[in-house]
C-alpha cells in the first residue's frame, strides 16, 4: 500500500470516528425528551445520560493516549469505533433507562479509546509541515456533524422515535473500524522494542542530557528520560480528579453550593494534587516532561480550554435568549445559530492557509479578538435585535472558533514527538470536554445569582422571565468574553512560525 493511500485512509476513518461522536452528542440532546416519555424516566435521570457519557470520556482521554503510544493509534480507534457502534445498539435496544445509563458510560469508555487516536494516527502518518490541511478537513466536519446533528436527530425522532437516533451510527461505526483493523493489518505500525531490551542499551545520564532512545511510536525510555511504561497510579489520580471536578460543575448549577459539591471540589483539588506529586517523582509518567513542561503545548491547551468555554458557554445563554426573550420555536432558533456552524466549516480550511502564511501566534490572537467581540455583540442584544445583528455575533463566533480549534490542535500535534501523540491528544480532547463543561457551569450560576428576585428558580431547571433574563444576559456573556480574551493572552505565546519549537526538540 502507497504512503498517500494510507494517509487517505486514516485521514478517512480520521474524520469519520470525529463525526460519529459529534453525531451522537448533538442528536441525543433532541432525542432525550422522547427517551424520557417513552421509558417513564425522571428529568435526573435522563440528564445521568449524558453526565455519566461525559465523566467516563474525560477521566480516561489522557491514558487511552498514552495507550495508543505503546500499541498502537489503529488498534485502539479499532477497537474504540467498534465498541463505540456495539453500544450504540445495545442503547437503541435498552428495556429501561437504567441500561441506557450503564450503556452510555460504557460507550463513553469507547469514545475515550477512539477520540485521541484520531489525532494519534494523523500525526504518526503525516509528516509535521503537511498535518495543517488534514487537521483542518477534520475540523470542519465537526462543524458540519453540529450543525446537521439536531436536525438529523430530529427528523429520525420524529419518523421513527428516539432509538433510530442511536441506530444511526452503527452501520458507519462498524465499516470505518472494519477498515481501521484492515489497515492495520496490512501495513503494521512499528512495535516498541521491549523496556527490558532496551533498558540495556539506553542509560540515563543524571548529570546532563540522555541519548535518544525513542521508538516511532513510542513505548522505551524517551528522550526526556522517561521509562517505558502505563502508570496506573496516575491514570487512576487523574481519572479521580477529572471525575470529581466534572461531577462537580455538572451538579453546581443546580444545587449550588453543598456539602457534596464542596467534596466534589476538595476531591479533585486533592487528586490534582496528588497526580502533580506522582508525576514528579514517577520513572515512567503517565504525562511526560517533554509535554507538560511545554510552555507552548500549555499555551495551546490553555486557548482551547477557554474559547471551549467561552463559546459553550455562551451558546447556553443565547439559546434562552431566542427561545425565552424573543419566543422563537427551537426550529427557528437553530437557524438563527446557523451562520456559526457555517463559519466553522468555512474558517476550518481557511485558517491552514493562514497559519502556514502567518504563523500559529497572530493567526490565534486575531481568532481569539474575533471569539470575543463575537461574545460582546450577542451580550448587547435586547427583544428590539434584527436578524442580522444576531447573526453576527454568531458568524464572529464560528469564525473564531474554527480558526482556534484548527490552530492550536496543530500546534499541539506538531510540537510533540510521534512517541507522545497519544498523550497530547488526549489532553486536547480532554481540554474540549472540560472547557464546555466550564462555560456551561460558569454561565448557569452567573445568570442564577444575577437574575432578580421575580425570576422562578424552582429545582426543575432554570426558569426565568423574559425580562429578568435579559437583565441577566449581559452580565453573563461579558464575562465570557473576559475568559476568551484572556485566552488570547495565551494564544500570544504560541510560536510565530509553524516551524517554531517542532517536534524536534533537545532531550531534557
Amino acid at each position: 500500500m502507497t504512503t498517500r493511500r494510507l494517509q487517505r485512509l486514516v485521514l478517512t476513518g480520521s474524520i469519520t470516528g470525529a463525526v460519529i461522536v459529534a453525531l451522537d452528542g448533538t442528536a441525543l440532546t433532541v432525542a432525550q425528551p422522547a427517551l424520557q416519555r417513552d421509558l417513564h424516566a425522571s428529568f435526573g435521570q435522563v440528564q445521568w445520560t449524558s453526565t455519566g457519557y461525559l465523566i467516563a470520556v474525560a477521566s480516561l482521554l489522557v491514558f487511552a493516549g498514552r495507550l495508543g503510544d505503546r500499541y498502537g493509534h489503529q488498534q485502539l480507534f479499532a477497537l474504540g469505533i467498534l465498541g463505540f457502534g456495539a453500544t450504540s445498539a445495545g442503547i437503541g435496544l435498552a428495556p429501561g433507562v437504567g441500561w441506557v445509563i450503564g450503556l452510555r458510560v460504557a460507550q463513553g469508555i469507547f469514545g475515550a479509546l477512539l477520540q485521541p487516536a484520531t489525532l494519534g494516527m494523523l500525526r504518526a502518518t503525516y509528516p509535521p509541515d503537511q498535518l495543517g490541511m488534514p487537521l483542518a478537513l477534520r475540523t470542519s466536519a465537526i462543524g458540519l456533524a453540529a450543525a446537521t446533528g439536531p436536525v438529523l436527530g430530529g427528523a429520525l425522532v420524529a419518523h421513527w422515535g428516539w432509538r433510530a437516533v442511536f441506530f444511526l451510527n452503527v452501520v458507519p461505526a462498524c465499516l470505518i473500524g472494519g477498515l481501521a483493523w484492515a489497515v492495520r493489518r496490512a501495513v503494521p505500525v512499528p512495535v516498541p522494542v521491549p523496556a527490558a531490551v532496551t533498558s540495556r542499551a539506553v542509560t540515563v545520564n543524571t548529570a546532563g542530557p540522555t541519548a535518544a532512545g525513542t521508538t516511532a511510536t513510542g513505548g522505551v525510555r524517551t528522550a526526556d528520560g522517561t521509562a517505558d511504561g502505563l502508570d496506573l497510579p496516575g491514570a487512576c489520580l487523574l481519572a479521580l480528579a477529572l471525575v470529581s471536578l466534572v461531577h462537580t460543575l455538572v451538579a453546581l448549577p443546580e444545587s449550588g453550593w453543598t456539602v457534596v459539591t464542596a467534596l466534589g471540589g476538595a476531591a479533585a483539588a486533592f487528586a490534582c494534587g496528588a497526580f502533580i506529586r506522582h508525576e514528579r517523582r514517577t520513572a515512567s509518567p503517565l504525562v511526560p516532561l517533554s509535554v507538560v513542561g511545554s510552555a507552548t503545548i500549555a499555551s495551546a491547551l490553555a486557548v482551547l480550554l477557554s474559547a471551549s468555554a467561552a463559546l459553550f458557554g455562551t451558546l447556553f445563554v443565547s439559546t434562552y435568549f431566542l427561545q425565552d426573550v424573543l419566543a422563537m420555536d427551537p426550529m427557528e432558533s437553530g437557524l438563527r445559530v446557523l451562520p456559526l456552524a457555517v463559519l466553522m466549516v468555512l474558517s476550518a480550511p481557511a485558517s491552514a492557509v493562514l497559519q502556514r502564511r502567518y504563523g500559529p501566534r497572530r493567526t490565534t490572537v486575531t481568532a481569539m479578538t474575533l471569539l470575543t467581540l463575537g461574545v460582546f455583540v450577542l451580550s448587547q442584544l435586547d427583544r428590539t435585535s434584527t436578524a442580522p445583528a444576531i447573526g453576527a455575533g454568531f458568524l464572529l463566533l464560528g469564525a473564531g472558533f474554527g480558526t482556534v480549534m484548527v490552530t492550536a490542535t496543530a500546534v499541539i500535534v506538531r510540537h510533540v514527538s510521534t512517541a507522545h501523540a497519544g498523550v497530547a491528544g488526549g489532553l486536547q480532547q480532554t481540554a474540549m470536554n472540560i472547557g464546555p463543561t466550564l462555560g456551561v457551569a460558569t454561565a448557569t450560576m452567573l445568570v442564577t445569582l444575577m437574575t432578580p428576585a421575580t425570576g422562578d428558580h424552582s429545582p426543575g431547571g432554570p426558569h426565568w422571565t423574559a425580562e429578568a433574563f435579559r437583565s441577566a444576559m449581559g452580565p453573563t456573556l461579558l464575562t465570557l468574553a473576559a475568559v476568551a480574551a484572556i485566552g488570547g493572552l495565551a494564544a500570544a505565546r504560541l510560536p510565530r512560525r509553524p516551524a517554531d519549537g517542532d517536534s524536534r526538540q533537545r532531550p531534557a
